[in-house]
């Protein structure tokens, strides 16, 4: 006979015992960091335009001609290269 879910259990209990009571400070979500510095970016396309950073993986939508967005630093020298982005 299978007594699985009984090491399960003792192995849950276990677990739950061995978290830290305050465990917002190991949680890989808690954004504690500075914000983000960023850089601002002017379209100068004809229509919209969506571009994905290279380093954060951010999505940044230019609506229209001339529409400035502020650009991660980290993700400015890619977004440079693109010849409609100009660096405000």
């Amino acid at each position: 006979m299978c007594n699985c879910g009984k090491k399960r259990n003792e192995l849950t209990q276990r677990n739950i015992h061995a978290r830290p009571a305050n465990n917002s400070q190991h949680s890989p979500f808690n954004i504690t960091s500075q914000p983000t510095q960023t850089v601002l970016f002017r379209y100068a396309g004809n229509t919209a335009l969506t571009v994905t950073g290279n380093i954060t993986r951010r999505h940044y939508r230019f609506n229209f001609p001339g529409d400035v967005q502020h650009v991660a630093l980290s993700d400015a020298p890619a977004m440079s290269v693109i010849h409609v982005l100009k660096r405000v």
